[in-house]
């Protein structure tokens, strides 16, 4: 993982560009949409009840205490709006979390479709069963779980670290970017991995090789699945974006190796 001062910028661009690169593949494969609207769907339609349930239950019960105090409407209508800017940033903070569980059939679809298109063998991904769909989503959520565990961890690191003086802020914002690129990477790589059935230490492995494109990849998803609304289209986008990544950098590159005469794969291959 030894790089020089231009290779790193490289590999940085790189990173960033995936996201972009995805777009153009969807142009150039239509029929990859089929994959992504279900989930886009899912997800609306999941995020709409909640959203609207909820601010119709806490906007009921603001009005029944505030009805009858002076000012009583002004608040209503203040505390409203509150109200419905942070249940948009909080389901939304829930989607970027469980739209990767509800979608994951569909993602792994799309997965295994983008691999076939990468490597010239493509074939139709296996149709979905709801036998087959709830064991996908029973493994997306013990991978969640062991996210959690990770982005916990990493969370009171990041309070530790604000009690260093001076330089304790610094340090604790920049351990917080490092885990939201580490958890996005966690979330998007999956498809390809998954798949193969690669453990969770694997997984967190497949970052670290591919460092600094993993780093600046992972620091753009954190940034759009973030946005309230955006992420909802966005999830897919990185989905997509991430598989192409892994693909193209960890899996293609093993194939070429183990084939090219000489190299350590291909001795082991031989």
């Amino acid at each position: 993982m030894r790089h020089d001062c231009k290779e790193v910028f490289v590999e940085l661009l790189a990173g960033l560009s995936y996201p972009l690169r995805a777009l153009a593949l969807f142009k150039q494969y239509p029929r990859l949409w089929r994959y992504v609207l279900v989930p886009i769907g899912v997800n609306i339609i999941v995020g709409s009840v909640l959203y609207l349930g909820l601010f119709a239950t806490l906007q009921t019960q603001l009005q029944a205490r505030l009805a009858e105090s002076p000012f009583g409407t002004v608040l209503i209508a203040i505390l409203g709006f509150l109200l419905a800017l942070l249940l948009a940033v909080s389901i939304g903070f829930l989607l970027v979390r469980f739209g990767v569980i509800l979608g994951a059939p569909w993602y792994g679809q799309l997965s295994e479709e983008l691999e076939g298109i990468l490597t010239k063998n493509v074939h139709k991904p296996a149709a979905l069963t709801l036998g087959s769909a709830a064991y996908e989503i029973w493994r997306a959520l013990l991978f969640e779980s062991k996210k959690l565990v990770l982005s916990l961890s990493g969370w009171l690191l990041t309070l530790l670290l604000l009690l260093i003086p001076l330089a304790g802020g610094v340090l604790s914002t920049t351990l917080g970017l490092l885990l939201g690129s580490l958890i996005a990477c966690l979330d998007f790589f999956d498809g390809p991995q998954e798949r193969r059935r690669f453990r969770f230490r694997q997984k967190v492995g497949t970052v670290w090789v591919t460092l600094p494109g993993s780093l600046s990849f992972g620091l753009v998803a954190f940034g759009l699945v973030a946005l309230p609304v955006v992420n909802l289209f966005a999830i897919p986008l990185c989905v997509a974006a991430g598989n192409l990544f892994v693909i193209e950098r960890t899996l293609l590159q093993a194939t070429q190796s183990a084939q090219t005469p000489g190299s350590p794969a291909s001795d082991r291959v031989a």
